[in-house]
């Protein structure tokens, strides 16, 4: 399948929806700087993917997905902090941690692509 639009790509779509689910689990959450922080870092995800993609040069795409996996990365580290400060139940930890492993993989085999 020929990718025409960054929204055709599966760890844009992924991300996006990861972003919704963060938004909704920390919406009531009152540390006001760890909630702004781990928001913009799982935006940033799919930001990047669409920012790479629209530069049209597979070397600036890939240097943009390498930055988006590392958002997945500090999203990841954020949970953790989000579940040893009771932020987070321990399935909602899990289901956010898998939700970020499949994405993070999905970009690194899409870079591998490329």
């Amino acid at each position: 399948m020929k990718i025409k639009n960054f929204e055709d790509i599966l760890s844009w779509q992924k991300s996006q929806e990861l972003a919704l689910k963060i938004y909704k689990v920390f919406k009531d959450n009152r540390d006001y700087s760890f909630k702004d922080q781990i928001k913009r870092a799982v935006v940033s995800i799919s930001n990047n993917i669409a920012e790479g993609f629209e530069r049209n040069s597979n070397k600036e795409l890939v240097r943009f997905l390498y930055i988006a996996r590392g958002s997945c990365g500090e999203v990841r580290s954020m949970i953790y902090l989000a579940r040893n400060l009771n932020y987070l139940s321990e399935s909602e930890f899990k289901e956010i941690y898998q939700e970020l492993i499949v994405i993070s993989k999905l970009i690194f085999g899409f870079i591998r692509i490329l």
